[in-house]
C-alpha cells in the first residue's frame, strides 16, 4: 500500500481536509462522546505534536484521491526515547480490507528504523479496537478512564463546603492565578512542579519518567495555542517559602467555547495531605465561573487505578463517558 507522508511546514489542503474528515468519519462511530474535528485541531497536531514532539502523518488514499486510512508515529525526544507511538484510523466504510494491519506495519517499520525498542498505541475499549491490537501482537498495558463535567449541574453549595473544609487544611498555601502563557520568571519553578504527574500510575506501561524543562512548557502552550485554546494554570504556592507545591491546568476552546479539555492535576509528594488537589480544582471552577460563564463541559481523563483524583473528580460530578485501554508491544 503506498502512503502519502503530510509536509508538516508547508501541508497540501487537500491532504489536510482528507485527514481531518477520515478522522472525523473514525469518530462518529468509534467515540462520538468527543467533539468532531476541525482543521485548527489537526494543523496544531501536524506542526506541534502534543508538546513538540512533532508527529509524522500519512494518509492511505484510494484510485480517486480520498483519504481512506490515517496513520500517526510520534517519536518521543523529550524522554522515553526506547519508544514510539502508533496511532491508525480507517473510514468506517472500509474496514476489514488490511488497511489497518498495513499501516500499523507501516508504523512499527519507522519506529524500529529509529532504533527503538518499544511501540504504544491506545484503542477504546471496544471488541473491534481489542480485537485489531491482540492481532497486532500486542498486549494491554493500562486502562484510562474519561469522564466529563457538566458545570450547569454544579451543586455550589457542597461544592463550597468542601471547598471551605479544604481550606482549611491548607493554610500554609496560597492559590495563585497563571492564565495564558507562564511568566518568565516562573518558568523553571513551573516546570519542576510539572514533574510531579510522574507520581500518577502508569499500571504496567514499560515507560521512564517524563523530563519537564522550560523548552517543554513553552513547546506545550505553542501547541495549544495553535490548537484555540486559552490556558488556565492555577498553582498552590506555600507561604512560608515560596515554592511551588501543585497545580491544575484546563484549557478552554476558542472557537467553541462552552467546551475545555482538564489537562494536568498534580501535587508535589512533600505537600500531599492537605487537600491541595481538591482545593485546586474546585478553585478553578471558581475562576472558570467568573472568566468563562459560558463553559458548560470540561473532559478529563485518569488511570482507572489512580483512585485519589478519581475521589477527587466524583465529589465535582464528573461522570464516566469512555475507557481506553493502552497497549505495548517489544519490537
Amino acid at each position: 500500500m503506498d502512503l502519502t507522508w503530510i509536509d508538516a511546514e508547508n501541508p497540501d489542503p487537500r491532504h489536510v481536509a482528507g485527514a481531518v474528515a477520515l478522522l472525523e468519519a473514525a469518530r462518529t462511530v468509534d467515540s462520538p462522546h468527543l467533539l468532531s474535528q476541525t482543521v485548527p485541531l489537526f494543523q496544531g497536531r501536524l506542526r506541534h505534536g502534543w508538546d513538540g514532539d512533532r508527529p509524522a502523518i500519512a494518509l492511505a488514499l484510494d484510485a480517486r484521491g480520498r483519504a481512506v486510512g490515517y496513520l500517526e508515529v510520534v517519536l518521543f525526544n523529550w524522554d522515553n526515547r526506547h519508544a514510539g507511538y502508533v496511532d491508525v484510523s480507517v473510514d468506517p466504510l472500509v474496514r476489514r480490507q488490511g488497511i489497518g494491519r498495513a499501516l500499523y506495519d507501516a508504523g512499527a517499520d519507522r519506529i524500529r528504523a529509529d532504533g527503538r525498542t518499544l511501540l504504544l498505541t491506545s484503542g477504546w475499549d471496544q471488541p473491534a479496537a481489542s480485537g485489531f491490537a491482540k492481532a497486532m501482537g500486542l498486549d494491554p498495558a493500562a486502562e484510562t478512564v474519561y469522564r466529563r463535567q457538566d458545570l450547569r449541574l454544579a451543586d455550589w453549595s457542597r461544592l463550597d463546603a468542601e471547598y471551605a473544609r479544604a481550606r482549611e487544611h491548607a493554610t500554609a498555601y496560597e492559590v495563585v492565578r497563571m492564565p495564558g502563557a507562564v511568566p518568565e520568571s516562573m518558568l523553571v519553578d513551573v516546570a519542576t512542579m510539572t514533574a510531579a504527574i510522574n507520581d500518577a500510575p502508569t499500571e504496567g506501561l514499560d515507560i521512564e519518567d517524563e523530563v519537564f524543562s522550560a523548552e517543554r512548557i513553552r513547546a506545550f502552550e505553542a501547541s495549544q495555542e495553535a490548537r484555540n485554546r486559552r490556558l488556565y494554570r492555577l498553582v498552590a504556592r506555600e507561604r512560608a517559602t515560596g515554592t511551588l507545591a501543585g497545580q491544575t491546568l484546563v484549557g478552554v476552546m476558542v472557537d467553541r467555547p462552552w467546551y475545555a479539555l482538564q489537562f494536568d492535576t498534580s501535587v508535589v509528594r512533600a505537600h500531599r495531605g492537605h487537600r491541595l488537589g481538591l482545593l485546586l480544582k474546585i478553585g478553578m471552577m471558581r475562576w472558570l465561573g467568573e472568566e468563562e460563564p459560558q463553559l458548560q463541559f470540561i473532559d478529563t481523563d485518569n488511570a482507572a487505578s489512580n483512585s485519589y483524583m478519581i475521589d477527587v473528580n466524583k465529589i465535582l460530578g464528573y461522570e464516566i463517558t469512555a475507557t481506553m485501554i493502552e497497549w505495548q508491544r517489544r519490537l
